[in-house]
């Protein structure tokens, strides 16, 4: 009742009558702004014609794009609004529609706005708002104004929208025209970008290339004329071949300056070098010029002689400092060797002067002139050396002797004597003027006083003098003398100190006494200072006993190391290495220094030994660093001719490990031309370091595309579903591209590809095998009418009718299979099995297909099920049937098999529908 009262009363326009509302809507007045609500309620009304014609009594526009804007997206609003915006329908002015058309956000509604506008300008207006090309296209090719097609066709600027244009817009000439004429401009424009780009890319690839090569003379003016070739290319490169090119640039800048780092560190050894050679000659220069100065003097003292050493000395530490860093070339070696031999035959001829010296003396003075001569002559001085004071002394002995009968002669002699005895008084040197003094005096007594006249005179006043110089020393020496028999006795009784600075102040107080010779002698101080000096004797016996032993213990350690080291230097090892001598003989410098003090006598005899064993030690660590030199020169050579091989990089590289293994295995050359050697060598094998880091960036970057081409190859097929059995043919394309691929660089994301590719593969195939038996299904449901004939003529026959022949239609044409299976159905009427054997097949039938659905069976189907599975294992035994053409087998077996009787085939054909169903569904994509 309350319902029927609500369609009684209520308001017809809002009657639940349709046909009442549409009479409602011509009563109301839009006028009203209440009836407007109404009218504006029915334009959203269920019914379509209610809608259409609430909308016709609206003529704003404006409100029904408000009402739009709402929901109100009803097809007959979208055709109010274009009859009202297009001008067919209602009054409302150009200008606004104009304005109305350009808040629209409606592609379709203004593409047809833009066909249908009542006006040119509001066409334009609406094509202004669309973007979309293919919209534009439609409006080029079938729009009813020219300046509208002219307008859309002008905003159309891809290639594949002008071609489009070029074949669709026979409407008008001249948009085909100017789209072709863009057409030809676009692809022209696209050659020449694509011809630009192709340069650029080409000479990248010879920029990259440079990169990698190695440094020759063209090297940097080749690099930049790449660079302005680079700069004058008209179109910008992308951000690739940018960061390539900068990479390019930075390699080769890092070429260039390891070049020129190179240059200047073989320019800095070779200037070491000159000025080691400089210093090695001004060395050299400095020795001769010492030795020469030496032959053209007048005599050769012990003052020269010990300058000669120091220099000597200082020459050979120099000579061997400069030697570890730069080997000394063959002609200043032989000068270097010819001046120590002038130098040790200087040498050698003092020492043997300096054996004989005391010889020497005692034949002067009892003028044995006969042993005075061998043993000058077993002194062995150079001739061509000026003779020591002594050997001057023997010399004019012995010629004094030859020329006794001479008496010109032996008077100019005296003449001179008497000259070099007023030079020492001159000196003070009382000695030598005593000697001469004594020796002259001898001579005056064997010559006349007449014959010698003036000069006996001269000898009178020279002895006068030196009568003074003795009383002078004799008065200075006196309290001297006393001083130092003081000095002795209070050390006498010294006991507070060590042996050591006894021997020391005893030493110096003897040489202090001695060196006042006779001066005030007496024989009462002389007598006490001896016994004094006897009793410290006695004192630092046990002392001076056991220095004896340390001297004697040092002297034979010092024998053995000469020994030893003569031993190396006789048989050296033919792989000696220079550091290993170098250690040698730093270490026998320092053992030779702690070996010390010596035996006086033979400190000189052994020193003279290890002075020579160091010469010839040292000119062995020179040739080994010299032959060691010249082994890393032919490593260098065979790391110059490894870079130029054309060999694998990996390949290049192990074999510049074995040359840096032999370096290190060489040892080390003469210190400056190690680290030139070295720097050589190591900027070769960086070198070829580099060419093996740029080839594995190489095949870094041939791996990354592989990788990025196999992504986009799962990427791709991961959106792709095949949508027929036909597409295995497409699917196994990809494969084939995925092999091309293969192998793939080992990591994990390779793994986690091969294991996402696997799995999409096998998704797409088991989709592929579920659409084969989906097709299999559709076509067993196209024959299923001749199966239902069949049905029907199987009943007819088990009823005892006549068993008629089941015709095979020609629409569809039947398969051979399926035309087979039918041939024995009609057969199987005529000589009908029996009807166990029919359930039989049926039910295995049944089985098998719920075996190929995956379906589970009842439990008294398991034995049939099992003798199934039995059966298609045996089948498939050397080959590999597909689920479709099993399918086929069983579905054709199911239209064989017959007759079945209907309650048989109703009890089955539910069963054998569900199953085929589910074999019917896709597995989810």
């Amino acid at each position: 009742m309350p319902g029927l009262l609500r369609r009684l009363f209520a308001p017809r326009w809002q009657h639940p009558d349709p046909e009442v509302r549409r009479q409602a809507v011509a009563r109301l007045d839009p006028a009203h702004s209440e009836q407007r609500k109404r009218l504006e309620h029915l334009a959203i009304d269920a019914d379509s014609e209610v809608r259409r014609r609430a909308l016709d009594m609206l003529d704003d526009p404006q409100r029904l794009l408000a009402m739009r804007r709402e929901g109100a997206g009803s097809v007959e609003l979208r055709e109010r609004l274009l009859a009202l915006l297009c001008g067919r329908d209602g009054t409302l002015e150009l200008s606004r529609r104009i304005d109305l058309v350009e808040t629209l956000d409606d592609v379709d509604l203004l593409e047809r706005i833009a066909l249908q506008g009542d006006n040119q300008q509001l066409r334009l207006a609406a094509l202004a708002h669309l973007h979309e090309e293919s919209a534009l296209i439609r409006q080029a090719c079938d729009n009813g104004i020219a300046a509208v097609r002219q307008a859309a066709a002008a905003r159309v600027e891809s290639e594949a929208g002008l071609q489009r244009l070029v074949q669709e817009a026979k409407r008008d000439r001249r948009v085909v025209r100017q789209a072709r004429e863009r057409l030809n401009r676009l692809r022209a424009d696209a050659a020449s970008l694509a011809e630009a780009r192709s340069h650029r890319e080409a000479l990248l690839e010879r920029l990259e290339t440079h990169a990698r090569s190695t440094w020759e003379p063209l090297y940097a003016g080749r690099f930049r004329h790449l660079m302005r070739e680079w700069s004058s290319l008209g179109d910008l490169p992308n951000a690739d071949q940018e960061h390539r090119y900068v990479d390019a640039c930075l390699r080769c800048r890092k070429t260039i300056s390891d070049h020129e780092a190179h240059e200047q560190a073989q320019h800095a050894a070779e200037r070491r070098r000159e000025d080691a050679d400089q210093a090695r000659e001004s060395l050299i220069e400095t020795l001769e010029e010492s030795l020469e100065g030496l032959r053209h003097g007048e005599r050769l003292a012990d003052q020269d002689i010990a300058s000669l050493r120091a220099q000597k000395q200082l020459l050979a530490s120099r000579w061997q400092a400069l030697s570890e860093q730069h080997l000394a070339d063959e002609a200043l070696r032989r000068r270097y060797d010819q001046a120590l031999a002038g130098y040790d035959q200087i040498v050698q001829a003092r020492v043997r002067l300096d054996e004989r010296a005391g010889a020497i003396e005692q034949a002067l003075q009892e003028g044995d002139e006969e042993r005075l001569a061998g043993l000058i002559e077993a002194c062995g001085w150079p001739p061509n050396l000026p003779p020591s004071p002594l050997l001057q002394r023997a010399r004019y002995r012995l010629a004094a002797q030859d020329d006794e009968g001479d008496l010109e002669a032996r008077l100019a002699r005296f003449g001179d004597d008497l000259d070099r005895l007023e030079d020492l008084l001159d000196q003070g040197a009382f000695k030598g003027a005593s000697r001469l003094h004594q020796r002259l005096r001898q001579q005056a007594e064997t010559l006349s006083e007449t014959r010698l006249g003036e000069r006996h005179a001269r000898l009178k006043r020279l002895g006068a003098r030196l009568a003074e110089l003795r009383d002078w020393r004799g008065f200075v020496a006196g309290p001297k003398r006393a001083h130092l028999c003081e000095a002795i006795q209070a050390l006498v009784e010294d006991h507070g100190l060590d042996d050591a600075e006894l021997d020391r102040r005893h030493r110096r107080l003897v040489k202090e006494w001695r060196a006042l010779g006779d001066a005030a002698a007496n024989r009462e101080q002389a007598a006490a200072f001896r016994a004094a000096s006897d009793r410290i004797h006695e004192r630092l016996s046990d002392w001076h006993a056991r220095q004896q032993r340390q001297r004697q213990d040092n002297l034979a350690a010092r024998e053995t190391l000469c020994e030893q080291l003569e031993t190396l230097l006789a048989q050296p090892a033919a792989e000696a290495d220079p550091d290993a001598l170098r250690e040698i003989r730093d270490r026998a410098r320092q053992q030779w220094r702690r070996l010390s003090p010596v035996p006086r006598d033979e400190a000189e005899a052994i020193g003279r030994r290890f002075g020579r064993i160091r010469h010839d030690l040292q000119a062995l660590i020179e040739q080994r660093a010299i032959e060691i030199a010249d082994a890393k020169r032919e490593l260098i050579e065979a790391a110059r001719t490894l870079r130029d091989q054309t060999l694998p990089a990996h390949r290049q590289a192990e074999q510049a490990k074995t040359l840096q293994r032999r370096w290190r295995e060489l040892g080390r050359a003469p210190k400056g031309e190690e680290q030139a050697l070295w720097r050589e060598f190591r900027h070769l094998c960086d070198e070829i370091f580099a060419n093996r880091d740029a080839a594995r960036d190489d095949q870094a970057q041939r791996s990354r595309a592989r990788l990025d081409a196999m992504q986009a190859l799962i990427d791709r097929m991961d959106a792709w579903q095949p949508a027929s059995s036909t597409d295995v043919g497409e699917l196994e394309n990809v494969i084939q591209e995925a092999a091309a691929l293969a192998p793939l660089p080992s990591g994990r994301r390779s793994e986690g590809m091969r294991r996402r590719w696997s799995g999409i593969v096998r998704a797409r195939r088991e989709r592929l095998a579920r659409l084969a038996l989906m097709e299999e299904v559709e076509r067993w449901q196209r024959v299923r009418p001749l199966l239902e004939a069949h049905l029907e003529a199987d009943a007819a026959s088990l009823s005892g009718g006549s068993s008629r022949e089941i015709e095979a239609p020609d629409a569809p044409a039947l398969p051979a299979d399926l035309r087979r299976a039918h041939d024995e159905r009609n057969a199987a009427r005529r000589d009908p099995p029996a009807e166990t054997e029919v359930a039989e097949r049926l039910a295995r039938l049944r089985v098998h297909l719920s075996v190929l659905a995956g379906d589970p069976t009842h439990r008294q189907d398991d034995p049939l099920r099992l003798a199934i599975q039995v059966e298609r294992l045996n089948d498939s035994l050397g080959r590999d049937p597909s689920r479709a053409e099993e399918l086929r087998g069983v579905l054709a077996e199911l239209l064989a098999t017959g007759p079945i009787p209907k309650a048989l085939w109703e009890r089955e054909v539910g069963e054998l529908d569900r199953t085929l169903e589910s074999l019917t569904r896709l597995p989810p994509p």
